[in-house]
């Protein structure tokens, strides 16, 4: 839209300054707000603190403005000193209602002029506007709240607080300027520009005009124009006026009709002040989350699987399984003193025993309660690693996000040492470190005991033959296999063949605890990976959608309706 220029003579059926603003209802403000404060919740702690405040402050604002019934129009005649805001508002109100006077500046405190039959007692209150007049002049005007500000450059600190809290909450503004101030850096930079995200509901006045010639007049309004394009305004327009004349004055009591006769100035304010808060918001998010399923945890597992201590148990599972082999299968006379040998596992506090008698509560009843083994304590390299480990997720996860959120991604993957510790330890715990005993060690036990009793016969029958032959008794015929008698036969086949099968047994042992090393190792990486899930990755993950449900509440709060 270009921009366009109102002065005395000027039609009073040009379009309005504030633009085709699109059509802003209740619910369009409600969806916003919910929006908005969705995503403050989602971004608690991770957003811009300036933000925070500034959206918190809108939706405030919002609630309660929407609260209050009388579709009234809130309008803000605002300006420096002696710009003629207040010789202006008393002409729009046809009544002496504020001070003007030669001594600057003369209003302190806001003064309202209402159109309308009924006072909006309730919206003056909230707005802690005093000072009140009703104007009943039949221009269309019914439903106007015309205030009359403090000027925001006074030297008084009161009068510019109070003016800066009034603009907060009106509807509408009117910068009042005049050929003197029209440029005045305090004006554009402080209030225009940074509320040109408003100009939906923004009007620039030049007053004052009947001092200028016609050739400055044009000059004037040029540059005024200029500026608040460089201000950002949209549709920039400028209204000339003379409150002392009486000249624009209609032009702008017919732009004031056209927005209190919409009866939307209201909530297109809401609606900026939320769309406005939520932009800057955005800027404290980014534009997307990493996918942790595309980070490996490998490198992680790896670390905690060391600091946790896993090769030291799978090698304790391996040793543990072989000696339990020839518990089982080794030769019968001399087993028990394998059996003798603490179990590399039991060592560890990992032994799986169990009572069998009631009442008697086991090492592994305790542990169960306790979730505490034995193993060593992590060495500083192993901490080293997983400390480097974490960091790497950390930095990974946050690499594309904003500090806040960096920095919030790198603490949740950081777990306290303690708790990281006892978690692993807990999780070994409840790992189950055995199987069921092969078949094979039963059946090979019970060979090596047949073994033995054959040996044990041949050796009883030679001690009979000795004997007898010792005491030059009759001899007993001895049976045999050829030359071999069979007592001999018997010992020496027991025994030789038990030491085949103890040498078979022990290399089965051997495969056997590889085997069995290798499928521990695969339940005790699941069970060090689900640490990782519960105490990193889970946290990281909870952070990044927190980032992503506040990106997309901050989007949706941004959008136009």
């Amino acid at each position: 839209m270009s921009p366009k220029v109102m002065g005395p003579g000027a039609a009073s059926t040009t379009e309005l300054s504030i633009g085709v603003a699109t059509e802003v209802s209740v619910e369009s403000i409600q969806a916003r707000t919910n929006a908005l404060r969705s995503a403050l919740e989602s971004g608690a702690g991770c957003l811009p603190v300036d933000g925070v405040g500034r959206a918190e402050a809108a939706i405030a604002k919002t609630a309660v403005r929407t609260s209050i019934a009388g579709g009234r129009t809130v309008v803000a005649l605002a300006g420096a000193t002696g710009s003629g805001k207040s010789s202006l508002f008393n002409v729009l109100a046809a009544a002496e209602v504020t001070q003007v006077g030669a001594r600057r500046p003369t209003t302190s405190k806001p003064s309202a002029a209402v159109w309308g039959s009924e006072p909006p007692s309730a919206l003056l209150d909230w707005l802690m506007v005093g000072t009140r007049h009703m104007v009943d002049d039949g221009l269309g005007l019914d439903g106007l709240v015309l205030l009359d500000l403090p000027d925001f450059d006074s030297q008084t600190t009161a009068h510019r607080i109070e003016a800066d809290r009034v603009l907060d909450l009106v509807d509408v503004f009117i910068w009042v300027t005049d050929p003197q101030k029209y440029a005045d850096a305090r004006l554009h930079e402080d209030y225009i520009a940074k509320l040109s995200a408003h100009d939906a509901v923004t009007i620039t006045v030049l007053n004052q005009v009947d001092r200028l010639t016609s050739e400055a007049l044009a000059a004037c309004r040029s540059d005024l124009l200029r500026l608040l394009g460089a201000d950002g305004v949209v549709g920039a327009e400028v209204i000339a006026t003379s409150a002392t004349e009486g000249s624009g004055v209609i032009d702008l009591r017919d732009r004031i009709s056209e927005v209190v006769t919409g009866h939307n100035a209201a909530l297109q304010r809401l609606d900026s002040d939320l769309r406005s808060a939520a932009t800057v918001l955005r800027s404290g998010v980014g534009d997307s989350e990493p996918s942790l399923e595309d980070i490996s945890d490998a490198g992680l597992v790896d670390a905690l699987s060391r600091a946790a201590g896993i090769p030291v148990i799978l090698d304790a599972v391996e040793r543990d399984y072989r000696r339990e082999t020839g518990v089982c299968t080794g030769w019968p006379v001399t087993r028990w003193m394998r059996a003798l040998r603490p179990a590399p596992l039991k060592l560890l506090g990992l032994n799986k025993d169990v009572s069998d008698r009631p009442g008697i509560i086991s090492q592994s009843d305790v542990r169960s309660v306790l979730g505490r083994s034995s193993l060593p304590p992590a060495t500083p390299a192993a901490r080293a690693a997983v400390a480097l480990a974490t960091r790497d997720l950390g930095d990974r996860a946050g690499r594309e996000l904003p500090q806040a959120w960096t920095d919030a991604v790198t603490d949740a993957a950081t777990a306290p040492g303690n708790d990281l510790g006892d978690a692993l330890d807990k999780a070994i715990v409840g790992t189950s470190l055995r199987e069921r005993d092969p078949f094979w060690w039963t059946a090979f036990g019970f060979v090596q005991w047949v073994l033995v009793m054959t040996a044990a016969i041949g050796l009883s029958w030679l001690t009979v033959v000795t004997v007898l032959d010792w005491l030059r008794l009759p001899a007993v015929d001895t049976p045999g296999l050829g030359p071999v008698p069979y007592p001999y036969l018997l010992f020496v086949g027991g025994l030789f063949i038990g030491f085949l099968v103890s040498v078979l047994t022990r290399a089965l042992g051997r495969v056997g605890g590889k085997r069995r090393k290798a499928l521990v190792a695969d339940r005790l990486h699941e069970s060090v990976a689900q640490v990782a899930r519960d105490r990193l990755v889970g946290p990281v993950q909870e952070i990044l959608d927190r980032h992503r449900q506040a990106r997309e509440q901050l989007e949706a709060a941004c959008q136009l309706a």
